[in-house]
């Protein structure tokens, strides 16, 4: 399987990722990675309708998607990974998915939670995994959008004394 990108948003398909990254990244499959979104029957349904005409979306636990990462029959499989936080991309780069960057998209701000950037609300538990990922080679980058500039994500949690 190749990695055509991964991103970090929590929305995981929606308008930008269906209509922009999707075409930039020149992605075959959509692959949303996340145990919690997986069981959920109604939003899997919905994030699976919204797919773009000619490619074909799964959303699957992180386990399931280091499985098929793994496995040779998906190796035709041009991906578009997506994740809801930077703790379950951890799991996956663990797991075997040798991202070599990452995109930190959009993360919704929840109680405890600092913003670093416009679109990115991050809690410590976000932070930890992003240092780690980053400790590990892997660049870690803000950017909503494809066009605007990207913006090192220890960068932008540092001026923020998160780190």
């Amino acid at each position: 399987m190749e990695i055509a990108f991964c991103r970090i948003d929590d929305r995981l398909i929606h308008g930008q990722v269906a209509t922009v990254w999707s075409k930039v990244t020149g992605c075959n499959r959509i692959m949303c990675c996340s145990d919690e979104v997986a069981k959920d029957e109604l939003r899997k349904k919905l994030l699976l309708r919204v797919v773009p005409p000619g490619l074909k979306g799964y959303v699957v636990p992180v386990d399931k998607a280091v499985e098929a990462y793994k496995n040779p029959k998906y190796d035709s499989f041009k991906t578009l990974f997506l994740f809801t936080n930077p703790t379950d991309v951890l799991r996956a780069v663990k797991g075997g998915i040798p991202f070599k960057s990452v995109n930190l998209g959009g993360k919704c701000f929840k109680d405890g939670d600092t913003m670093v950037s416009q679109a990115v609300a991050l809690n410590a538990e976000d932070v930890k995994a992003i240092k780690e990922l980053v400790d590990m080679g892997i660049e870690v980058e803000i950017r909503k959008l494809v066009n605007d500039t990207k913006i090192d994500a220890m960068e932008a949690i540092k001026a923020k004394g998160l780190a």
